[in-house]
């Protein structure tokens, strides 16, 4: 009988060690704790007008559309989307159907992995941590801007510069603060090398 249970149980304990496998990093992906710099990319099942990708700017911040300003720094993907289908069960019959993907931010390469992996680019100003950074392929205005550590008190966020380095003499203006109040999410270049962007200190009535 022992023998008999033995060679029933042991499929199908290999098939429930397999399925627990299979789920355990999409799990983890759930628990993650969103940081700045990071790309969420939100669905709304019942309203595809709302579906879009936000970026998590410095501070742990996003704006969705009748959710507001929202802190989601440290949170994971799953309570991200619970509160922003709270937030939108008030126009909706219920509450929708809310899935968040998150795309982390890549960290910062190490001295020791290839200089090919890397490009150079440089923040000026008002700048928690201004000077050259060597960041990823792919690093956005915003995200960069985050691995500098945000922006002062002092900065004049509604006129941040970027300077392309291919081409000369040209200056990019972003609103930042236009960003924070979601008023755009488009304006959120990818850099490249040798890019620099100055973030001057703002006037006395600004």
């Amino acid at each position: 009988m022992k023998t008999l249970l033995r060679f029933i149980l042991a499929p199908v304990l290999s098939i429930a060690l397999v399925m627990v496998m299979a789920f355990a990093p999409a799990a983890s992906a759930q628990q993650y704790g969103v940081r700045a710099g990071d790309r969420l990319e939100i669905q709304v099942v019942e309203d595809e007008s709302l579906n879009r990708a936000v970026t998590v700017l410095p501070g742990g911040s996003i704006t969705f559309p009748y959710a507001g300003n929202m802190n989601v720094g440290g949170q994971s993907a799953t309570t991200i989307a619970n509160r922003i289908s709270q937030s939108l069960a008030g126009i909706m019959a219920s509450p929708p159907t809310v899935f968040v993907n998150v795309v982390p931010i890549e960290p910062v390469p190490t001295a020791e992995e290839v200089e090919e992996a890397v490009i150079n680019i440089y923040i000026m100003g008002e700048a928690a941590q201004p000077g050259a950074k060597a960041v990823l392929p792919g690093t956005t205005f915003l995200q960069a801007l985050s691995q500098a550590g945000g922006l002062t008190p002092f900065a004049a966020t509604k006129r941040i510069q970027l300077r392309r380095a291919s081409m000369p003499g040209q200056v990019i203006t972003v609103n930042y603060s236009a960003i924070m109040r979601g008023a755009t999410m488009n304006l959120d270049p990818v850099l490249a090398e040798g890019d620099v962007i100055i973030v001057p200190e703002r006037s006395l009535f600004e």
